[in-house]
């Protein structure tokens, strides 16, 4: 029987709010996809009006646009992972867990944007209790900058023995992996730590990097470990990746001048054509 070989992308879609700076959100996801090779699909969940300097004002996008957008994707293109970053409101929580749960995503990094590295507050309160009773459980990966680790842990982080104890009380509220970041403590080093269910912690370093250029640092890292999931990695070998990119996104674009304040990365270091995967079809 004759067999013909055709191919598609891997594909990462990222579910996130719009960055009409750049450097961050859905832009910031698009970009670091396309530098790995992945083809990137996107669900704008909700509209900044920012820069460089921080954010003046946020718009949530409809509920039907939303699901709409949702069901558009997910129909009709193969999913091979979802990037969760900002979730406005409670309704558009509801919504994605609802789209989650019909389409089962193989997996699902969450990153639990509420607030930005300028010290924004990017999200309504009432999408905490969503995010954290309902996406927590159906994710495989969750990001917090240390910010959001104090707030949805209780726990003040000055250390790695402080990302330890965080990173217990999300793991106990159904987490199946948490990422500690540390790059916003005052080390040396930006360590970052994985806990996992039942495994042991697996501890990430780099040098630090002097630069104001950090504007959008979590979107990537959480997009780069989608990426790298997306080519078949698994989880550490994925997340070890995305802190390699990152590290060199950082150190590339630490003396360019962007703006007026925390300028963006430089996803574009070493980027690679989109990776095929093979299909087999009679």
């Amino acid at each position: 029987m004759k067999t013909d070989t055709t191919y598609r992308y891997p594909v990462a879609l990222t579910i996130a709010g719009s960055d009409s700076g750049g450097g961050a959100g859905i832009q910031a996801d698009i970009k670091t996809f396309s530098a790995i090779g992945v083809y990137g699909a996107s669900v704008i969940t909700s509209v900044t009006a920012q820069n460089t300097q921080g954010v003046r004002g946020i718009q949530a996008i409809s509920p039907e646009i939303l699901k709409g957008q949702l069901d558009a994707v997910f129909e009709d293109i193969t999913i091979d992972v979802v990037k969760i970053g900002m979730v406005h409101n409670k309704t558009a929580a509801e919504i994605i867990v609802e789209t989650i749960d019909k389409f089962s995503p193989a997996y699902i990094i969450l990153d639990p944007v509420m607030i930005s590295t300028s010290g924004n507050k990017l999200l309504q309160d009432d999408a905490i209790e969503i995010i954290v009773r309902e996406l927590f459980v159906r994710s495989t990966l969750v990001t917090p900058n240390i910010d959001e680790a104090e707030y949805l842990s209780g726990v003040k982080i000055f250390s790695e023995k402080d990302m330890d104890l965080a990173a217990g009380k999300l793991l106990s509220r159904g987490c199946k992996a948490v990422l500690m970041k540390g790059g916003h403590l005052k080390t040396r080093d930006m360590t970052d730590i994985l806990y996992m269910s039942e495994m042991s912690p697996v501890r990430l370093s780099a040098e630090t990097i002097e630069t104001t250029n950090g504007h959008g640092t979590g979107c990537t890292l959480s997009s780069a470990i989608a990426a790298y999931l997306a080519l078949g990695m698994n989880l550490p070998e994925a997340v070890g990746s995305a802190k390699e990119y990152i590290t060199q996104a950082i150190q590339s674009g630490k003396d360019v001048k962007t703006g007026h304040g925390h300028g963006p990365l430089n996803h574009f270091f070493a980027p690679v054509p989109l990776h095929k995967i093979e299909m087999n079809r009679s």
